[in-house]
């Protein structure tokens, strides 16, 4: 394993295995690639830190899930053949996108813990919040009193970040992927922990039935870190892809 830089330092990534890459896997919100180094400690592939994560540089920009599968396209051209595309949670987001746009550059998609489609309408933030936000904007509240709001309404993943990653994850939360997925004529495989508390197992399931081309493994006993506490259960899924 050794990280490589890729589209002249704009993306580095983890470089496993000899000779020609042929699987591609992107990591999740907060993480990096070497979060797949047992699932590809037998192959050859490359896992790059998608941008504002790891080596690789923050995004200039708010970008979606879409714009960061632009940025992952350039380096489509390294493979001699489609790779098996690999995404977890956030990468999962973007592998879609890529799927989607370029399905004749990458071969089959491998998803697992990816929110791919809003279930429910949510709920509106409480009366006491939405005063304070228009307070806010009308120059009665200090923006250290708003982030401090903010900070106690957000997600660990939110309180982390500040500046355009925040921006870009409040984004990215926001998408919904159903028109993607229909248009991905390669095969899917979702493999989704059972306990995976952060994206249920009725995501996957409604994904299924999106897609045109779709398998849906659950793992029973596994959380949502599959590329941690189950990396086998991918390894063994992008064995079958090649064969």
């Amino acid at each position: 394993m050794a990280l490589r830089s890729f589209l002249d330092g704009a993306l580095f990534a983890e470089v496993y295995g000899e000779g020609s890459p042929d699987v591609l896997a992107l990591h999740g919100w907060g993480r990096r690639g070497n979060d797949f180094a047992a699932t590809l400690a037998s192959r050859s592939g490359l896992a790059p830190d998608l941008p504002g994560f790891g080596a690789s540089p923050m995004p200039g920009e708010v970008m979606g899930a879409d714009d960061y599968a632009d940025i992952v396209a350039g380096i489509l051209e390294v493979f001699n053949r489609p790779p098996v595309l690999v995404g977890h949670s956030f990468g999962g987001r973007v592998a879609v996108c890529l799927a989607a746009k370029h399905p004749e550059a990458v071969g089959p998609v491998i998803l697992t813990g990816v929110p791919l489609i809003r279930q429910g309408t949510g709920r509106r933030p409480p009366l006491g919040y939405r005063l304070a936000r228009w307070m806010h904007r009308g120059g009665m509240l200090s923006e250290e009193r708003m982030e401090s709001l903010k900070r106690r309404r957000g997600s660990s993943d939110y309180r982390a970040v500040t500046g355009v990653m925040r921006d870009i994850l409040v984004k990215v939360v926001n998408e919904t992927y159903e028109g993607q997925l229909r248009s991905i004529p390669n095969p899917v495989k979702l493999i989704w922990g059972a306990e995976d508390t952060e994206v249920p197992v009725s995501v996957a399931e409604a994904a299924a039935v999106i897609l045109p081309d779709a398998t849906l493994v659950v793992l029973p006993g596994v959380g949502h870190m599959v590329p941690l506490q189950a990396p086998e259960a991918l390894t063994n899924a992008i064995d079958e892809a090649i064969a």
